[in-house]
């Protein structure tokens, strides 16, 4: 018995001035690394800037199903955020400084221990080369967690690693898988929503649907109100000689409701209208082709356009149903003017008065 508490002494000395070594150990880490995504910058720094895209990419994400991702209406550009918890675990990051296609800010907090990310994006031969440095402070019980496990600038090295090399594939596989199927005419239905209508560059068009629509959803689960249907955006101008698109981020409503004075929120009607209808399955980068295909059939077709009626794009399948991008569904909608019916031709056949024959007479023949 004696020989025991001896060894149980011994156990419980060690342990205790393991403890009090690593206690007394300094709780700062520093981790960089660096490699080359074959995608463009641009796509690669919009596709990390928007924290939903984390889950598809994060190493200690994607093979944790557990985890209860909360994300508010913001979630890309400064002020972003999004939290998350697993097992007794709470984690939070926030987006503090971006400066587009070059380079990100953020600053996450893990059961207390703090650290700050930086994200630079350049261009490279076959792609973007992206460095991630991590500069942090350690609370005790992570400190005595990571002894054990080789230290936290070797678990976040391989957290790196991992993670950038499932960038690399995800965004290489999503980007370049997708289709477009022109489905033929149909017809626009009546209805109401609620819209935000904006003007922008051409060029920031993307992004500032992609920052818009979050905010519409959000806005409608706020207030309780009931979806009618999917988001859409409405194009009201579109002008490529001057650079400038003015659009309305819209959300269909179950009846007419009217939004108080002073909200960039306004109450909105949907007018009915005849359509070219195009689905486009996949990421967005692919929108423009898919325009292109449907202005190509209306061509080929003797369709017209209808200037008057609303250019539209209703977005079936987004980031909050699947986060694949491939798996995104996004339908065209281009007004024209339905075709005229073509008459069939009438077959007439000529109409003929009967004639009775006429009746012989015979004049007597005399002879000299």
């Amino acid at each position: 018995m004696r020989i025991l508490k001896y060894i149980f002494l011994l156990i419980l000395l060690a342990f205790i001035g393991v403890t009090v070594y690593v206690a007394t150990q300094k709780g700062d880490f520093e981790v960089s690394k660096s490699t080359v995504i074959q995608s463009p910058k641009g796509i690669v720094f919009d596709y990390i800037n928007d924290y939903k895209n984390w889950e598809t990419f994060g190493s200690w994400m994607t093979k944790n199903h557990g985890i209860a991702f909360n994300y508010p209406a913001k979630t890309m550009g400064p002020g972003a955020n999004f939290s998350w918890q697993k097992d007794g675990d709470e984690g939070f990051i926030k987006t503090y400084f971006t400066k587009e296609n070059d380079s990100l800010v953020q600053r996450g907090n893990l059961n207390g221990t703090t650290a700050a990310f930086h994200w630079k994006f350049k261009d490279t031969i076959g792609g973007t080369k992206i460095t991630i440095h991590c500069r942090g402070k350690m609370d005790l019980l992570t400190k005595i967690n990571t002894f054990f496990s080789g230290g936290m600038s070797g678990l976040l090295t391989d957290v790196f690693e991992k993670s950038l090399r499932n960038l690399d594939k995800t965004l290489d596989y999503e980007m370049k898988t997708y289709s477009i199927k022109v489905n033929g005419i149909t017809q626009r239905n009546s209805g109401f929503c609620l819209k935000q209508t904006v003007s922008c560059k051409i060029k920031n068009l993307s992004k500032n649907i992609k920052i818009m629509m979050p905010r519409m959803v959000h806005f409608f689960k706020k207030n309780q109100l009931a979806m009618a249907g999917k988001p859409f955006v409405q194009y009201e101008r579109y002008d490529e000689v001057n650079d400038f698109v003015t659009f309305s981020v819209c959300i269909p409503t179950t009846k007419q409701i009217f939004v108080a004075s002073g909200s960039d929120v306004t109450s909105g009607e949907i007018v009915p209208f005849t359509c070219l209808k195009t689905t486009l399955t996949g990421d967005y980068s692919h929108t423009q082709e898919a325009w292109k295909k449907a202005r190509k059939y209306i061509a080929d077709n003797g369709f017209k356009e209808n200037l008057a009626g609303k250019y539209t794009e209703v977005y079936i399948k987004t980031i909050d149903d699947i986060k694949q991008p491939s798996k995104w569904v996004t339908e065209i909608h281009i007004p024209v003017f339905p075709k005229a019916p073509v008459a069939s031709p009438t077959l007439v056949l000529p109409t003929t008065t009967p004639v009775e024959p006429a009746q012989a007479t015979t004049t007597p023949t005399t002879t000299p």
